[in-house]
């Protein structure tokens, strides 16, 4: 009988060291790591993580681990779902689409958690962020179509690979790796309802409940506890469940000659990801003609189907909430028109409500194009037109936004983003300390150290 393919995938995961790992994926590494620091710091401000903060004050229980920006001590699976929510809720945090879309960087806190559990330093959290992304990047290439498709959240595949960055970090020999990737995937499906129509607070949970999920499936399974090892690939698995079509061999083939993560993108703007494109294409078009809200008559977006169905429903052109403006491409392209920009205070409730840019919301159309379709997900293309009051048209393509791997955010702007985010709440210097121990992380005892760095000092 041939191994199942979580063994493989175990077996990789607990015997990968860091002295095996390119230099530019380490160097990648700290950039996403930097980034997502960056990301949680401006989570840490925002209602849905004071409001999980709170319900933690009074369920979570001791232990080594930190949570970011309050500085508390806490258990791992508390400290894993805290900092990962952090991560996610601004929707600002990394991007990878093929099949389907994912956040990678959302399972970083389960290294950070486990690795501070451990007392390891900074070489084994970066094998555990590198794990993190290999294996979330490449189930997001293993189905056709991708499982987004097919009604489901990417956090379903999440709760596949945060067990293995928790298992790596505890140092979990590759069977209890195995059984822990078995606990978690099996009890945590995560439904596409949480990200279709009218968007509430979950849409940035669910991917930190498929990392705590993780974290806790990897302590159960280094007591001993047993879960199903043909997940995957056996019986009721994700195949025979989420069927139909699936390339298995992406999840295996090729580990270790070249590293997922250097292909993995950014973001440049606070946004879902397929808005990214438009938005830069519109303020060029914007900036270029120095057009005034009352100079544009009409904005004409062609774009995938998933854009139209996801982005432009009826609920996207009358948003009420962060979680519905940051995931409506009307909205984000009428604050582009309005503000000149699009930047987290483009997503605070006055700002959703303002009248000049809600004036905007209607000239927005978007139609799905079955030539961009044809490309995707190799590029991202979008065709903007903006139709002015004058009768001009302007027209703009782009393939792929700003921070896309063939157009990445560079090491300064990472900081710079890093610092605009993490100002309200860190010092200067206390920003500083962090760069420099995350630039130098491969040098770094502890993990606890940089975490320690990670307390708030400005109120």
């Amino acid at each position: 009988m041939s191994e199942t393919i979580t063994a493989t995938m175990s077996r990789w995961a607990a015997d990968l060291e860091y002295e095996q790992i390119g230099e530019r994926a380490i160097h990648e590494t700290k950039r996403y790591l930097l980034d997502s620091l960056g990301c949680a710091f401006g989570g840490y401000r925002q209602e849905d993580a004071l409001h999980a903060l709170d319900v933690l004050d009074e369920t979570a229980g001791a232990g080594a681990a930190t949570i970011l920006g309050s500085g508390k001590k806490t258990d791992v699976v508390s400290a894993a779902l805290a900092n990962a929510l952090m991560v996610r809720v601004m929707d600002y945090n990394d991007i990878y689409w093929q099949q389907d879309p994912s956040h990678p960087s959302d399972i970083i806190p389960a290294a950070l958690a486990c690795c501070e559990r451990q007392g390891t330093g900074g070489e084994e959290l970066i094998v555990g962020i590198v794990l993190g992304h290999e294996f979330e990047m490449r189930l997001c290439e293993a189905a056709f179509p991708g499982v987004r498709e097919r009604g489901w959240h990417h956090a379903t595949l999440t709760a596949f690979v945060s067990p293995i960055v928790a298992g790596r970090a505890l140092r979990l020999s590759w069977e209890k790796i195995q059984h822990a990737i078995g606990i978690s995937a099996s009890h945590h499906c995560t439904l596409g309802a949480v990200t279709a129509g009218k968007l509430t607070m979950m849409k940035n949970t669910v991917d930190p409940m498929a990392t705590q999920a993780g974290v806790m499936a990897a302590l159960l399974a280094e007591k001993g506890y047993s879960g199903p090892e043909h997940v995957i690939d056996g019986k009721e698995g994700l195949v025979h469940c989420m069927g139909p079509e699936w390339k298995l061999e992406i999840l295996t083939e090729g580990l270790g000659e070249s590293w997922r993560i250097e292909r993995c993108g950014m973001k440049a703007f606070p946004t879902e990801a397929l808005t990214h494109a438009p938005i830069s294409a519109v303020l060029k078009l914007i900036q270029e003609n120095d057009l005034q809200p009352d100079d544009v008559e009409k904005v004409h977006i062609r774009s995938l189907a998933r854009a139209a169905d996801i982005l432009a429903d009826p609920s996207k052109y009358d948003p009420r909430s962060k979680e519905t403006a940051d995931h409506s491409l009307p909205y984000v392209i009428a604050a582009a028109i309005v503000d000149r920009q699009v930047t987290p205070a483009q997503f605070e409730p006055d700002k959703i409500m303002d009248p000049q840019i809600r004036a905007q919301l209607e000239k927005v159309e978007v139609t799905a194009d079955p030539d961009i379709e044809a490309v995707f997900p190799e590029l991202q293309r979008v065709v903007v037109t903006i139709t002015t009051t004058g009768g001009d048209e302007l027209s703009e393509q782009l393939d792929y936004p700003k921070g896309d791997p063939r157009n990445p955010l560079t090491d300064q702007e990472i900081e710079e983003k890093f610092d605009a985010l993490a100002a309200p709440v860190l010092s200067d210097g206390a920003r500083t300390r962090i760069k420099d121990a995350v630039w130098k992380l491969d040098k770094l005892d502890s993990v606890t150290a940089l975490m320690d760095m990670c307390k708030a000092d400005v109120q």
